[in-house]
């Protein structure tokens, strides 16, 4: 084959990723990323792999939606991993061998995450993008994909501040507010339901779920994860991955449970990425110190948007 020559995607195979796949995972994402960074201009940027709790978190959650392409020696060329919430539906994260794009790899794996997502009934599917990379907006585009708003990752310092957690609560009282939670979100977002994801961080023991508790039951929560999001890094922020507030005046005193919360083990900061749909909860943080750290770009599939509830605030995080 010539040095300019693409591989074929003739004999290439589909199968489910599995926890020993994990470290040629790891390789394929960091190589894959860094390689857009230099494309985009970034030349001294270099994706560095991810914790491996965060892996397992990513393919536990996703089950059948975590799949890859390999080559006849079954080597890992593309991955896609397709996660539901409910009718809710992302992709993320997804990438193809850089020597590998260009032969329309990255079109077959899109193509297949949709059609499991819609198979499955979700109402609502997207996927997050990098703002800046023209190259990657123009590609979803020509697949079905509209851009819709800005996420932006906001920092806030870690506080003391009195928190309640899930992990604090005996066994019917977890199952309980699990159920609370759950029916928060429907009355919100009917139909999105974030469980699976809170069952499994506790089970992974990544993270913890932040409860707001009033005389009703559950009107605020936020799922939080603690795990170093980098492979060998010390912990150094704990990530709100869903968080849900019956009203957005609400969303202060949540906020500060989840600063205490970050506080208490020892994290310097807790970081929240707000969806541009919700322009008072971005306010309130703001106002709360909140400091930007980051931006992407969501993106929906054209008749498969986000609908903003009448009241209330639901952030779902499309990143892992």
């Amino acid at each position: 084959m010539s040095a300019t020559a693409k591989p074929s995607l003739h004999g290439l195979q589909m199968r489910r990723l599995a926890p020993s796949d994990i470290g040629p995972l790891n390789l394929l994402f960091a190589n894959a990323f860094s390689d857009r960074y230099r494309r985009d201009g970034l030349t001294g940027a270099r994706v560095p792999p991810l914790n491996p709790m965060i892996w397992r978190y990513a393919l536990d959650d996703a089950g059948e939606g975590a799949m890859c392409w390999v080559d006849a020696d079954d080597r890992l060329v593309a991955f896609n991993i397709a996660h539901q919430s409910g009718v809710e539906g992302w992709m993320g994260p997804l990438a193809v061998r850089p020597e590998w794009q260009g032969t329309g790899l990255g079109k077959r794996i899109v193509t297949w995450g949709t059609e499991f997502l819609r198979a499955r009934g979700c109402a609502v599917i997207g996927l997050e993008t990098m703002p800046r990379t023209m190259d990657n907006i123009g590609f979803y585009s020509r697949l079905g994909f509209v851009p819709a708003h800005m996420t932006v990752t906001c920092a806030l310092e870690a506080k003391p501040a009195r928190c309640e957690l899930l992990s604090r609560l005996g066994a019917g009282d977890t199952e309980s507010a699990l159920r609370s939670c759950a029916q928060l979100v429907h009355r919100l977002q009917p139909g999105v339901d974030f469980t699976r994801e809170l069952r499994l961080t506790r089970t992974l023991g990544i993270g913890d779920t932040v409860l707001l508790v009033g005389v009703d039951g559950v009107e605020g929560f936020a799922l939080c994860h603690e795990a170093p999001l980098i492979e060998g890094r010390q912990r150094d922020e704990l990530r709100v991955l869903k968080l849900a507030a019956a009203d957005v005046a609400l969303l202060a005193p949540l906020l500060a449970a989840v600063g205490g919360h970050a506080r208490d083990g020892g994290t310097a900061r807790a970081t929240v990425r707000v969806q541009g749909e919700y322009p008072e909860a971005y306010r309130t943080l703001i106002a709360a110190g909140a400091r930007v750290r980051w931006t992407d770009l969501r993106m929906t599939l054209t008749g498969c948007a986000e609908r903003v509830p009448e009241c209330g605030v639901v952030l779902s995080n499309w990143e892992i």
